[in-house]
């Protein structure tokens, strides 16, 4: 915004013979002495790049990849998933998790939580604000809402605030959501004690339907029902309805301070980076989770797993409490030029954990010792070596060991990095305990052992040419999931029953490529991602997943930045998995279906005016020619063609 400093206007007569020396003066004293405010004047950063030394950046003021509004649909990151925006989903592709330690489980609707690690503090000279909003006169309305300011040069505070309603396209697909954040950073006047806090605050509302009873939906083409006419297997209302619902609560608290000789970048002006020659720094967070399943009725329609006492009422509750305390001290020697530079990191974690269900009330902790060295040849080449191991606690002997290498060949050959890493990792709590109104197991009954993986990977990327390539192997011992109870009678009695099992040696090659094209104002890009493993039944994961992304790209009128194009994507057949609903897992069944697979086309539109960015989207455009419809997880249609409009505005003032 435009901030305007009127001075005093002095208009001074001297005499009738020095008007014209007047109206001179008059004109250079009514000059606006004025300062425009611009994103430049707007910096952020975040814990992970806080824990290296003091550096923001510029906030992304761009209309690039704004039509990627649903977390269920990213290009780069797609997933299976029930259909409606923000019902469970799961990786399409595989992705490992390399966390150790206690871990819940439940990761259905993990996509759509605010988490402490991920909240950005700002550093503005004006007060930013932004306003995001999807859907307006749709079915799905999304409220996204951000407020921060500088209450004075060392302190800025924070808010923002999320809002969604969906009401989906099948009976009982609605999605609600509010969710938030309240945060703070300060930075001494002397750029050495640092001190960053948040709280975030989570209430995540999914209906569960059961799916349609109808399994032939798309055979028929003649059939032009609405998707909200067919019946669906759980079809209470109001407050019958089934749900599952997540709530997350926690607050975050890191002080930082540095100790030696701080070295600084770019001076003081607003991309100043201040790198410290010592730090300790202490992590203090509380985090508290519950998981909640709910239905009342009766299941006529076989949505749930057989049940000898016909339960009509059911309310499962896991709860989660952690309380989480992490000490660091990092070291580093770098010279003048700030080009070499060698680090030493050793920290100490302690986890307290208070877990309960309707059976389980226990308490668990961990602790954890954690050191990583590194060492950077200029800019050319960047080693670096971590390791984190479980030393006592439920969690003994959880590790995670990794190293690799940054190598910057140069501007025209690009730069390359070569890693590995080894993990030895418990089974989740869901895996390990259950007490669950449907379904029930023992970790003594169980005696899963832990899920060892070793990787070698190796990534190479040049700016000049638009490529990006990654090939990674993986050795994975106990791979954990879960399937349906052997059923060789296909009894109704055991249908939908799961248990945990584990793939003794799984090997797995993935290998992603992105090339981006571009011939004047067109752009074409491409990613590719092929898998193949010795066990991609266990895994249920294609083997070849392609995105291509065809745009045009131009300025209109020189005001509005506009791009305009379409994407298809497609995937190859692979053994899609059930969903369980009251325990929120996705699983392989016993019927090991492959359902046909189709390229999916999106229309879409994206643009810039000033602070405003814009989109419009039509996704799964080819229904109108072929296919009538698809599936990506077993029994449950995905949406039809649905038109989307968004909008974000920027504020700095």
């Amino acid at each position: 915004m435009l901030f305007s400093l009127l001075p005093k206007l002095y208009a001074q007569t001297e005499d009738e013979f020095s008007s014209a020396l007047d109206s001179a003066r008059n004109a250079e004293d009514n000059k606006k002495d004025s300062v425009i405010f611009t994103a430049k004047y707007v910096r952020y950063t975040n814990l992970a790049t806080m824990k290296r030394g003091t550096k923001t950046f510029q906030i992304d003021t761009s209309h690039v990849n704004f039509q990627y509004y649903n977390k269920q649909n990213l290009p780069w990151d797609p997933t299976i998933n029930l259909g409606s925006y923000g019902l469970a989903a799961r990786d399409l592709l595989f992705n490992p998790n390399k966390t150790i330690g206690f871990q819940s489980g439940y990761h259905a609707m993990e996509r759509y939580l605010v988490n402490p690690d991920s909240i950005h503090y700002y550093r503005a000279r004006a007060r930013y604000s932004e306003l995001y909003a999807v859907g307006f006169f749709f079915d799905d309305q999304m409220f996204r809402a951000k407020l921060a300011q500088n209450i004075n040069p060392h302190l800025n505070i924070g808010a923002e605030y999320h809002a969604t309603n969906t009401d989906g396209y099948y009976n009982n697909q609605q999605y609600s959501d509010r969710k938030g954040a309240v945060f703070a950073w300060y930075e001494s006047p002397s750029k050495r004690y640092n001190l960053l806090s948040n709280f975030t605050f989570n209430t995540l509302d999914a209906t569960e339907n059961g799916s349609v009873r109808n399994d032939t939906l798309f055979r028929d083409t003649s059939d032009n029902t609405s998707p909200s006419r067919y019946p669906v297997r759980l079809d209470g209302i109001q407050k019958n309805r089934p749900y599952n619902k997540w709530k997350d609560l926690g607050f975050f608290l890191r002080q930082s301070y540095y100790l030696g000789r701080i070295d600084t970048v770019s001076g003081s002006g607003p991309d100043a980076e201040i790198h410290p020659t010592n730090v300790v720094a202490h992590n203090s967070s509380i985090r508290q989770q519950k998981f909640i399943f709910y239905k009342n009725q009766s299941d006529l329609y076989n949505a749930l797993p057989y049940n000898d006492r016909n339960l009509i009422e059911v309310d499962d509750t896991t709860k989660i409490t952690t309380i989480s305390n992490d000490f660091t001290y990092s070291f580093y020697l770098r010279g003048k030029n700030l080009k070499n530079e060698a680090k030493v990191e050793l920290g100490f974690q302690n986890d307290l954990i208070w877990y309960a269900d309707s059976m389980l009330n226990r308490f668990y902790q961990n602790s954890m010792v954690k050191g990583a060295i590194g060492y950077k040849f200029s800019d050319r080449v960047d080693l670096n070596f971590s390791a984190n191991q479980i030393v006592i606690g439920r969690n003994f002997g959880d590790f995670l060991y990794e190293a690799y290498a940054d190598v910057h060949l140069s501007d025209v050959l690009g730069k390359l990095r070569i890693g590995a890493y080894s993990q030895n990792k418990s089974p989740e709590m869901i895996f390990e305990n259950a007490n669950l109104s449907y379904h029930s197991w023992k970790e003594e009954d169980l005696n899963l052992d832990k899920i060892k993986t070793q990787n070698l990977s190796f990534q190479y990327a040049n700016d000049k040419i638009g490529f990006t390539g990654k090939l990674e192997y993986f050795l994975i011992n106990n791979y954990t999931y879960f399937k349906e109870i052997d059923n060789p009678d296909n009894s109704t009695l055991l249908r939908r029953h799961i248990m945990p099992a584990q793939e003794s040696n799984l090997n797995l090659l993935k290998l992603t490529i992105g090339q981006n094209f571009k011939f004047r104002r067109w752009h074409l890009d491409n990613r590719v991602v092929y898998q193949k493993s010795d066990a991609m039944a266990v895994l249920a994961t294609p083997e070849l997943y392609t995105w291509h992304s065809l745009y045009y790209a131009n300025i209109l009128y020189n005001v509005m930045d506009f791009r305009i194009g379409m994407d298809v994507k497609f995937n190859t057949p692979f053994r899609t998995p059930s969903y369980s609903i009251n325990s929120g897992q996705f699983y392989n069944d016993n019927v090991g279906i492959e359902f046909s697979t189709y390229p999916i086309v999106d229309f879409w539109m994206t643009g810039n005016i000033d602070r405003v960015n814009l989109f419009v989207s039509y996704s799964f455009a080819n229904q109108h020619v072929y296919p009538n419809g698809y599936y990506t997880v077993r029994r449950y249609p995905m949406n039809p063609a649905f038109l989307r409009f968004g909008v974000s505005w920027k504020f700095y003032d």
